[in-house]
């Protein structure tokens, strides 16, 4: 062959990805399947489609074979083959959807790689998903219903991916192990690896008629809907694990898991860190010096506060309980509250004399501004 023959082979351009090819290969290697195709010339045809992609599948025997054609993918060139040459080695090549690297190769010559069972059940993914919530609901707990689409398992076939009324067999490929071995020339020789059927793609059945809905997946898209307890006293970025709300599993096998994460919207009024709440109130000059009785908004409702006399501006008073709930654990935080002192910006002519008045009797210098801040 040239160096374009075996691109053409598979029906892929030169400058294919290997995703490309190996998708090309998958393809061409269902429908030239001795076992699936009875037509005259399949057989041969699907021994080409293995024998380009034993070589377009392999970046290195790629690029030889771009190089240098047939005989540099076959070792003429820039590296021979070693060890067990020629007719020698291991015999009885299989197709295979792609081979194993060195880790296949050692691990299989040295006995390892147990084998997994395909037709094992296996979990489903797990999703995740954002609810936003407002600060109050966030404090005190919320139950939302919320809509998305998973995998679920196809109603037409129950899953097995088969038209209704057939039934899915055994792979004759792999026999129902979902692998197969394979024969490739390393520069230790001829050495066999264990790869994925590429038939069953590892599953270890063959389905002859696919579903019409799910097209022999066995999933289909729906939409889902699920009613979450959001907890009191979550934060932005906290998740909690809802079981069985992923996607479908496979093989009879358990739903994934949700992860619904949480996104807090701040609050206008209040600061939080944990279960503790933090504000601040502003008073005025009269309250700060002479002690005052306020109303402060907690999250909890207005409580009273006692401002004692002579309380400076940025001092912080802490009101028991009156935070959020704490997340792990019992009862709430504390709610924080610092006082800011409020300047007026506009005196009548009274008060202004006033304060002069008080400023003359403390013995305090004061060169007020003429226009004053009064009208």
């Amino acid at each position: 062959m040239n160096n374009e023959e075996l691109y053409n082979t598979l029906g892929v351009g030169k400058d294919a990805s290997q995703d490309e090819i190996k998708k090309a290969y998958r393809k061409l290697s269902k429908q030239y399947h001795p076992d699936l195709n009875k037509d005259a010339g399949a057989e041969e045809q699907y021994k080409k489609v293995q024998e380009a992609y034993e070589t377009l599948g392999d970046e290195q025997k790629r690029a030889s074979y771009d190089q240098y054609g047939a005989a540099g993918a076959n070792g003429g060139f820039g590296g021979g083959a070693g060890g067990f040459g020629g007719q020698g080695g291991f015999s009885g090549f299989q197709g295979g959807g792609g081979f194993g690297g060195f880790e296949d190769i050692f691990s299989n010559f040295f006995g390892g790689g147990a084998q997994t069972n395909p037709s094992a059940p296996r979990e489903g993914d797990d999703l995740q998903y954002r609810i936003n919530l407002k600060f109050e609901e966030a404090i005190f707990g919320v139950e939302k219903e919320i809509k998305y689409n998973r995998e679920d398992i196809c109603e037409t076939c129950g899953g097995n991916g088969a038209k209704p009324g057939t039934e899915p067999i055994t792979c004759t490929n792999c026999g129902g192990s979902g692998q197969i071995n394979v024969d490739r020339q390393t520069p230790l020789g001829m050495m066999r690896s264990t790869v994925t059927c590429d038939v069953c793609h590892g599953t270890g059945k063959q389905i002859l008629e696919k579903c019409p809905t799910c097209q022999g997946s066995g999933h289909q898209k729906r939409p889902h809907t699920v009613k979450v307890k959001v907890p009191a006293g979550v934060e932005t970025g906290q998740q909690m694990r809802l079981q069985s709300q992923g996607e479908a599993g496979y093989n009879g096998g358990p739903f994934g898991d949700l992860y619904v994460r949480f996104q807090v919207e701040p609050s206008k009024q209040f600061e939080r860190d944990g279960s503790e709440i933090f504000l601040e109130i502003p008073i005025n000059y009269i309250q700060a010096t002479l002690g005052d009785e306020i109303e402060v908004p907690t999250v909890h409702g207005n409580v009273k506060l006692k401002i004692p006399a002579g309380t400076q501006p940025g001092q912080v008073f802490r009101l028991k309980g009156k935070g959020a709930p704490k997340l792990r654990g019992s009862g709430n935080g504390d709610q924080q509250v610092t006082v800011t002192l409020e300047v007026p910006k506009k005196l009548s002519k009274g008060e202004e004399e006033s304060l002069k008045a008080y400023a003359k009797a403390s013995n305090i210098s004061v060169k007020a501004n003429k226009k004053g801040l009064f009208k």
